[in-house]
């Protein structure tokens, strides 16, 4: 603790908009940690069970949704499974309009860790200017004996410090933000998989009710 509130003295004015900036991140990378970790670890499974239970009995496949409706995907489903009797170009702009409702969710936090990744370098430049500009103030030219060596050495500290602790946070942050960005990308590209897949065996199960000709049956 001693050690932590050393750095922080050292770290100048700037030391405080950063700590701020590494707790809030922090905070959101927990979230978002936890949010993944459930997405990751259940909605496989779940998109599996209700496509399968789709072929059987679409109440059974609105009910397995149903059970898991916090998932994104589960939530897309219901959209659709849910609507009364839709054509199929009604089923899938129900798709495509949850799709698009999700994404706010997905994409959470981004611009949060855009800005802390954008201003912990720019806030650890200021205190570098800051610590200089202590040095030189510390400095008596043509005097070097008289010269004030705890400012001088204190300015250069703050210099280096505050630059530190600016990229400490935001390459901390950038990590995490970069993965989840791939976690969103993969998360899209899943939901225009198994959307469409979805979308086929309504139509498949659509025409065949009405006797029209029969599409190809998905994977």
């Amino acid at each position: 603790m001693d050690n932590f509130i050393k750095i922080m003295e050292a770290g100048g004015i700037v030391s405080v908009p950063l700590l701020i900036a590494s707790i809030a991140g922090l905070a959101l990378i927990a979230e978002r940690l936890f949010f993944w970790f459930r997405v990751n670890r259940r909605q496989g499974r779940m998109v599996r069970e209700v496509l399968q239970l789709y072929r059987q009995d679409p109440d059974l496949a609105i009910k397995k949704a149903q059970m898991n409706a916090d998932l994104p995907l589960a939530r897309i489903f219901l959209e659709a499974l849910e609507l009364d009797d839709p054509n199929p170009e009604e089923f899938r702009l129900a798709l495509e309009s949850a799709a698009q409702a999700e994404i706010p969710l997905l994409k959470r936090f981004n611009v949060v860790f855009d800005t802390i990744i954008n201003l912990s370098p720019l806030l650890g430049l200021l205190g570098t200017i800051l610590g200089l500009m202590e040095s030189f103030a510390s400095l008596r030219l043509g005097d070097v004996g008289g010269s004030n060596a705890t400012g001088v050495t204190g300015g250069i500290t703050e210099a280096l410090v505050s630059t530190v602790m600016g990229l400490v946070v935001a390459i901390f942050i950038q990590v995490f933000a970069n993965t989840f960005r791939s976690f969103y990308m993969r998360q899209i590209a899943l939901i225009q998989e198994v959307g469409g897949q979805l979308e086929l065996l309504y139509r498949h199960r659509y025409e065949r009710d009405r006797g029209e000709q029969k599409y190809a049956p998905t994977r």
